[in-house]
């Protein structure tokens, strides 16, 4: 278990602030009129928030492993 975290770390940092992003968004943007699909309520846009954190995360972290490997540093993280 704390293998996992210690290797996911960067990805669960990025998905628990989108959940929390989701959430502020809809508390004080939303949609009042309730039309909106994702907007509407609160989980919809707090789940929203938390998968759109979690592909920025991966996608950074792609690219620093891009550039880490280009300038011939060793990553641990990687198998």
């Amino acid at each position: 278990m704390k293998e996992f975290l210690r290797k996911n770390s960067f990805l669960i940092i990025f998905s628990i602030s989108g959940l929390a992003g989701g959430f502020l968004y809809w508390k004080f943007i939303g949609c009042l009129s309730g039309s909106c699909p994702i907007k509407s309520v609160w989980y919809w846009s707090t789940l929203y928030g938390g998968v759109i954190g979690y592909l920025a995360g991966s996608i950074l972290i792609d690219l620093i492993r891009k550039f880490r490997k280009k300038k011939g540093f060793h990553d641990s993280s990687e198998n």
